[in-house]
């Protein structure tokens, strides 16, 4: 089971009654206009939550979708999914509530993701991409420590278009756990 907390933030499980929340996410233009996906509906944000909830029975686990949490209230929507491909590898991603936004909670967010493949799960490297024009989550991951690896072109089809994707790295020996972040 997930539960890390950092300074101001917590990763946990998903709950059922968290769809509104996720909904709150998911169902936004604004904090979905970057995602490699159009804005979701009550019913697919249900679907995504019974999947994540299911997705931490499955054992050996390869998924954990996480609620992002402050002060309870959940505030956003992280994940890291195994790599088949590497079997110390995953990759990452994650999105807030808009009116969370510049506080800070994104780079919190990416340090308890990292806890969480390196000190929990004990893995080697984690991945995550951004869209071209978000480049406030390429600082995001910048400031948690990643590197900026390249560009898959034409890597997602969203809103009736391709888009490239940018890719940002991290490796266990290069990631520092912040000044107050629990160990």
């Amino acid at each position: 089971m997930v539960d890390i907390t950092g300074v101001r933030l917590a990763l946990r499980e998903l709950h059922p009654d968290d769809i509104d929340a996720v909904l709150a996410i998911y169902g936004d233009e604004e904090a979905t206009r970057h995602l490699s996906f159009e804005p979701r509906t009550r019913e697919q944000v249900e679907a995504i939550v019974e999947r994540s909830i299911a997705s931490a029975r499955v054992d050996p686990r390869i998924e954990y979708a996480t609620a992002v949490a402050l002060d309870g209230d959940l505030i956003g929507f992280a994940r890291l999914a195994l790599d088949p491909h590497s079997p110390r590898g995953a990759t990452i991603g994650f999105a807030l509530r808009a009116d969370t936004w510049g506080h800070g909670y994104g780079v919190e967010t990416v340090h308890l993701l990292a806890a969480l493949a390196f000190r929990r799960l004990d893995l080697h490297r984690i991945w995550g991409a951004r869209a071209p024009l978000n480049e406030v989550s390429g600082r995001t991951m910048e400031r948690a420590g990643f590197t900026r690896e390249g560009t898959i072109r034409e890597h997602v089809h969203v809103r009736g278009a391709w888009r490239d994707s940018i890719v940002y790295g991290l490796l266990d020996h290069e990631w520092k756990r912040p000044t107050g972040f629990p160990s």
